[in-house]
């Protein structure tokens, strides 16, 4: 750790936007800064790893068994720009999109967006608006290397004309698999049966509930999400993806009833039970119903078409799929 970091805790809080960042609770020396210690991080942890902000405590507090009493960690404390104004074109237009992309009334142009509850998340906004408002190729490390709107500014004058930017494209007949997606197809192959490379999620629900809105949902996000309707056969072992047009593609579904105690056997046997990636959705539910309002509802998914990031990307459009397939 930093020399002149004596303690510290980090932990995942919801910004002034909602949006989870990392903040570090410090117990340092006399005259440690924020920018400092995020200068010295960003050179030695990936950008995801880096605190968004910082609270300086005299002592981390403790439970009486001597754990870190997370409840007692006071909440960062909102920030605001100040500093001086901008002094060319180029520094207006960027205080502008610092204090647009962090949510505040101005930034000044010696402002750290870090320090100001910037992260990596909002760094990758903050670029493509960049990007897309002087024409400029930018990137995230000429962020965390010139953090400042001065700094930035200066950096950028040497950037080249940004890229042009991406469009649809027409589809080849066989849509090649990403490498990961090789790698994985190329595992399921070998091993076959096997549901290590399967994500699970259970979401238990109580009180009233339409399955059959569920249902309707459920293919709604199907029909939105292309990855969630994709096949994978392979033609003379070279494997390729085959998307299911929407009207087509169904969730694989099916209500069980079943006891309180017999519903985590029944998820465990639903969950290792292996896709077929050549002829089945990579993609599946299934509804345990323990009692009249009481359900557990088991979404099934393919790593290939999934990650971790992508249950609550999953969750948040199921939820409003269902709100509208329950408004009519």
């Amino acid at each position: 750790g930093s020399p002149a970091v004596r303690q510290a805790a980090v932990l995942v809080c919801e910004d002034r936007n909602g949006t989870s960042q990392l903040v570090g609770y410090v117990v340092a020396e006399a005259g440690t800064t924020s920018t400092a210690l995020h200068s010295w991080l960003a050179e030695r942890l990936p950008a995801y790893m880096v605190p968004s902000s910082y609270v300086f405590l005299d002592a981390l507090p403790l439970t009486p068994n001597g754990k870190l009493d997370r409840a007692a960690l006071p909440a960062p404390q909102p920030v605001t720009g100040t500093g001086r104004p901008p002094r060319t074109p180029r520094e207006e237009v960027l205080c502008g999109l610092f204090a647009d992309i962090l949510g505040l009334d101005t930034v000044g142009a010696d402002d750290n967006f870090f320090a100001l509850g910037g992260h990596s998340l909002l760094a990758a906004r903050l670029i493509s608006r960049i990007r897309a408002a002087l024409g400029v190729e930018a990137g995230i490390r000429d962020l965390f290397g010139s953090p400042t709107v001065a700094g930035l500014a200066e950096r950028l004058q040497d950037a080249g004309q940004a890229r042009e930017a991406l469009r649809p494209a027409e589809r080849p007949e066989r849509v090649p698999l990403s490498h990961a997606q090789r790698r994985l197809w190329f595992l399921d192959a070998a091993e076959s049966g096997d549901s290590a490379y399967q994500v699970p999620w259970t979401v238990r629900l109580a009180g009233p509930l339409d399955a059959d809105g569920l249902r309707r949902a459920l293919d709604d996000v199907v029909g939105r999400h292309e990855a969630l309707r994709t096949l994978f056969p392979s033609l003379d072992g070279e494997p390729h993806q085959q998307i299911v047009p929407a009207e087509d593609a169904r969730v694989p579904w099916q209500v069980i009833d079943c006891t309180a105690d017999e519903v985590s056997g029944a998820v465990a046997a639903e969950s290792a039970r292996a896709f077929a990636l050549d002829s089945d959705l990579p993609f599946r539910a299934r509804l345990f119903r323990t009692a009249p309002e009481e359900h557990v509802l088991l979404l099934v998914m393919h790593h290939i078409v999934s990650d971790g990031w992508s249950m609550p990307v999953l969750l948040r459009d199921l939820g409003t799929a269902y709100a509208a397939r329950l408004a009519g």
